[in-house]
C-alpha cells in the first residue's frame, strides 16, 4: 500500500501532539484500573507480568520496572494477590526470590477491557503503509528506550 499524504509537522508539533495521547492514555489507565479494581500503579506492575509470559518475573524484577522500592513492590504483589491478579511461586533455582506469574482468568478480564480499544489502533494501523509502521515502530521502540534510561538516571526510587 503506498503510504498516505500525510499534513506537514514540525517537531514541536510532534512533541505536543504525543503529550496530548500521554496525557489522554493517563487518563485512560486510570479509568481502566478502576473498572478491574485496582490501582494504576498495581494495573501496570499486573501488565508486567503479563507481558513476561512465561518467563515469570522476580518481586525485584518488577520493583525495577515499575520504579519502586523492593517494599513498595511487596505491598503491589500482596494487593494483586488478594485480587486474584497473580500467585507467587518459587524460584526453581533460587529458593530465596519468588516468581510472579498471571493468574489466567484475571488476564483474560483485563484484556477484555483492552480489546475493544487495540482493535480501534488496529484499525488505525490500516491507514499507515508498511515502511510508515516500520518507522512508528522504531520511534515507539527508542522513545521507549529512551524514556527508561531518563528514568534510570533520573527518577531512581531511594
Amino acid at each position: 500500500m503506498p503510504a498516505k499524504p500525510r499534513p506537514a509537522a514540525t517537531p514541536e508539533q510532534a512533541l505536543s501532539a504525543m503529550d496530548q495521547l500521554i496525557a489522554t492514555h493517563l487518563v485512560g489507565q486510570h479509568e481502566i484500573a478502576q473498572q478491574v479494581g485496582l490501582s494504576v500503579t498495581d494495573l501496570t506492575c499486573f501488565a508486567y507480568v503479563i507481558e513476561a509470559g512465561e518467563n515469570l518475573p522476580t518481586a525485584g524484577d518488577l520493583a525495577a520496572r515499575v520504579h519502586v522500592t523492593t517494599g513498595a513492590v511487596t505491598g503491589i504483589l500482596n494487593r494483586l494477590e488478594r485480587a486474584g491478579y497473580i500467585t507467587r511461586r518459587p524460584d526453581p533455582t533460587d529458593r530465596r526470590r519468588i516468581r510472579v506469574a498471571a493468574q489466567p482468568d484475571a488476564v483474560a478480564r483485563v484484556r477484555e477491557v483492552y480489546e475493544p480499544y487495540y482493535a480501534r489502533l488496529t484499525h488505525l494501523f490500516a491507514d499507515y503503509s508498511p515502511d510508515e509502521i516500520a518507522v512508528l515502530h522504531d520511534w515507539f521502540t527508542r522513545a521507549s528506550t529512551l524514556a527508561a534510561n531518563y528514568l534510570e538516571e533520573h527518577c531512581r526510587p531511594d
